[in-house]
């Protein structure tokens, strides 16, 4: 079996994301439904509307991967989650986490060419050419842009949202002894 850990490997990136999202959702869990709603001036206005954008987005970007159409955004199944409280929204998380982790395993070229229609609500359909691994790329990506906004959302409600940053999170860190410190 191959080190997960050597070269790029999207599937050991997207356990970075995972690990990185458990620590923001442990900051998301004891807020109250008017934190979680509360407004701000920027990005989706609402941690809620963040957060939902995440998982929505990888679940578009999965059906993407796997060649299939993506219906309209809100007939989307994770749309549903805009109008309800947090836990709901964790739960369905989990399970797409694993289609996710399902589907980035079984792709064994990230240079396959990928096309499909993206249809912006307020834009007309265009047609995207990109590869598996711009399509992985901009899922991974979305992800953390996100979550730069939420944690600012979080540090406006007084939690301290602390710094997910991939090294802290994956590298393996081995204590000096005293004599090479």
């Amino acid at each position: 079996m191959r080190d997960e850990r050597a070269g790029f490997n999207p599937v050991h990136l997207y356990e970075y994301l995972a690990k990185a999202r458990a620590k923001l959702l442990d900051w998301v869990r004891p807020l109250t439904l008017a934190q979680y709603t509360k407004e701000f001036p920027f990005g989706l206005k609402t941690l809620r509307d963040t957060l939902v954008e995440i998982p929505l987005s990888e679940w578009t970007y999965v059906q993407r991967l796997r060649g299939k159409d993506v219906p309209p955004w809100d007939e989307r199944p994770l749309a549903r989650f805009y109008k309800t409280d947090f836990p709901p929204l964790e739960r369905a998380w989990q399970e797409q986490a694993e289609e996710t982790r399902r589907t980035l395993r079984e792709i064994s070229d990230w240079t396959r060419p990928l096309e499909y229609v993206a249809r912006p609500s307020d834009e007309p359909p265009v047609k995207i050419r990109t590869t598996t691994g711009g399509a992985a790329a901009q899922l991974f990506f979305h992800e953390i842009h996100h979550r730069a906004q939420a944690m600012a959302m979080l540090r406006q409600l007084g939690v301290p949202a602390e710094n997910l940053d991939y090294s802290l999170l994956m590298y393996e860190r081995l204590e000096l002894p005293p004599q090479a410190r």
